[in-house]
C-alpha cells in the first residue's frame, strides 16, 4: 500500500508519517508551500498516484477563526472538498480528519457518529462543511472525528501549561466545566495506520480512552511537571474566549473498536508518554 499524507509537517501529520512507515506502509508527505489544498489545480496536478490519502491539513486556530472565517473555510471546507474530488476522480481512498467541535456539547453524554451536529463556532462549522464536501465527492472515504490533540510538533495545551508552571509560581486558572478526551497524536496516528488497513467507509470517532475537564487535565500535568503547584478551577463564564466551546464533547469510540478490535490508551498514558518524549517531567 502506498499512502500520501497531506499536512505531513504538522503535529498529527508528522506522527502519521512515522506510524505508517513503522508498519511497512510506503508513505509520501505533502505540505505547504508546494502543496496547497485551497488550490484545486495544485491538488489535481500534484497529488501522486497512491492507494490512500490521509488529509491532516487544517486551519486549527479556533479563536482566530471567529474573525478569519474566510481562511478557515478555505482550508477546512473548500480545501477538504478539493482533495476529496480529486481522490474520487482517481479512485483513491481518503481518510479525512475532523473534530468533536461539530457538536454543541448539550447532549450530556458521549457523542456517537450518528448524533445530530450543531457547531457552536466558526472552526466547527468550517470542519462540518468540509465533512459534507468530502461525503458529497462520492469517493471511498472515512471521516475521523477526534479531539483535544497534543503532540511534539506544534502548540498544544500540555506544552503551554508545562511552560507556565516552570516559568512562574502564580496559580493557574483553568475551566472546569468543559469535558473532553485529551488525545496524544502518536496514539491517534497509530490508530489511523490501523484504519488504513481496515478497508472501511463512513464516519468514525477516534480519541483517547476516558475523559476529563480541562481543569482535571491541567491538574494531571501539574502533578507530573511541578507537584504542589496551584491549579484553580474557574467556569467558562469566568474565562470567556472569542469562540464558544461545547461543554461536553466526549466522543463514543465504540465504532472504531468494532472496526479494528482495538482502542486508544487512556489519556493519562498519552500524557505520560508525551511528557517523557518532550522531557517536560
Amino acid at each position: 500500500m502506498k499512502v500520501a499524507v497531506i499536512g505531513c509537517n504538522g503535529m498529527l501529520g508528522t506522527d502519521v508519517m512515522a506510524a505508517c512507515r513503522a508498519v511497512g506502509i510506503e508513505t509520501l508527505g505533502l505540505d505547504l508551500p508546494s502543496f496547497d489544498i485551497t488550490r484545486f489545480d495544485v491538488v489535481r496536478e500534484h497529488l501522486p498516484e497512491v492507494d490512500r490519502v490521509v488529509n491532516c491539513a487544517a486551519y486549527v486556530r479556533v479563536d482566530d477563526a471567529e474573525t478569519q472565517r474566510g481562511q478557515a473555510y478555505a482550508v477546512n471546507a473548500e480545501g477538504a472538498g478539493n482533495v476529496a474530488r480529486i481522490c474520487s476522480a482517481k479512485g483513491i481512498g481518503l481518510i479525512h480528519l475532523s473534530t468533536d467541535y461539530v457538536f454543541d456539547g448539550r447532549k450530556g453524554a458521549a457523542y456517537s457518529e450518528t448524533d445530530p451536529v450543531n457547531p457552536l463556532n466558526v472552526y466547527g462549522a468550517s470542519k462540518l462543511a468540509g465533512e459534507e464536501l468530502v461525503r458529497g465527492a462520492g469517493g471511498r472515504s472515512v471521516i475521523v472525528r477526534t479531539q483535544s490533540l497534543f503532540g511534539v510538533r506544534g502548540a498544544n495545551f500540555v506544552r503551554t501549561i508545562a511552560r507556565r508552571l516552570k516559568q512562574s509560581d502564580e496559580p493557574l486558572r483553568v475551566v472546569n466545566d468543559q469535558f473532553m478526551s485529551p488525545t496524544y497524536t502518536r496514539h491517534l496516528a497509530e490508530a489511523i495506520a490501523r484504519l488504513l488497513q481496515a478497508d472501511r467507509e463512513g464516519i468514525v470517532n477516534i480519541a483517547a480512552s476516558g475523559h476529563c475537564s480541562w481543569f482535571e487535565f491541567a491538574q494531571a500535568i501539574a502533578a507530573r511537571v511541578k507537584p504542589g503547584a496551584a491549579v484553580h478551577p474557574v467556569s467558562t463564564a469566568e474565562f470567556p474566549r472569542p469562540a464558544p466551546r461545547p461543554a461536553y464533547s466526549v466522543l463514543d469510540t465504540s465504532r472504531y473498536r468494532e472496526w479494528t478490535g482495538t482502542a486508544l490508551p487512556p489519556w493519562q498514558k498519552g500524557l505520560e508518554e508525551y511528557l517523557a518524549e518532550e522531557k517536560l517531567a
